[in-house]
C-alpha cells in the first residue's frame, strides 16, 4: 500500500464531519431536530433530557467551521500515524 496524503484525508475527514454538521443545522432551522434527537435517544434506551433552542445563524457558522477544522486535525493525524505505522512495516 501506498502513503495517505494527510492533506486529502484532512479535507475528506473535515468535509464529513462538517456537512454532517450542516445537516444538524438544517433539522435545527426546519424544526425537525427535536424529533431526531428524541429519537436518537429512545433508541439508546434514554429519556431525551435535552431541548433543542432556537436557530441561530452566527452558532450554526461557528459549528460547521470548528467541526470542520477538528475533522481536518483528525483527518491529518490519521493519515501521519497511518504512514509512520507502515513505514515501519
Amino acid at each position: 500500500m501506498t502513503n495517505i496524503s494527510k492533506s486529502r484525508a484532512g479535507v475528506v475527514v473535515g468535509s464529513l464531519i462538517g456537512l454532517s454538521h450542516l445537516m444538524w443545522s438544517l433539522l435545527v432551522v426546519l424544526g425537525l431536530a427535536q424529533l431526531v434527537i428524541d429519537w436518537i435517544f429512545r433508541l439508546h434506551f434514554i429519556q431525551p433530557p435535552y431541548t433543542i433552542t432556537a436557530f441561530n445563524l452566527g452558532t450554526a457558522v461557528i459549528l460547521i467551521v470548528v467541526t470542520s477544522v477538528i475533522g481536518f486535525v483528525m483527518g491529518w493525524l490519521f493519515a501521519a500515524i497511518w504512514n509512520l505505522l507502515r513505514s515501519h512495516e
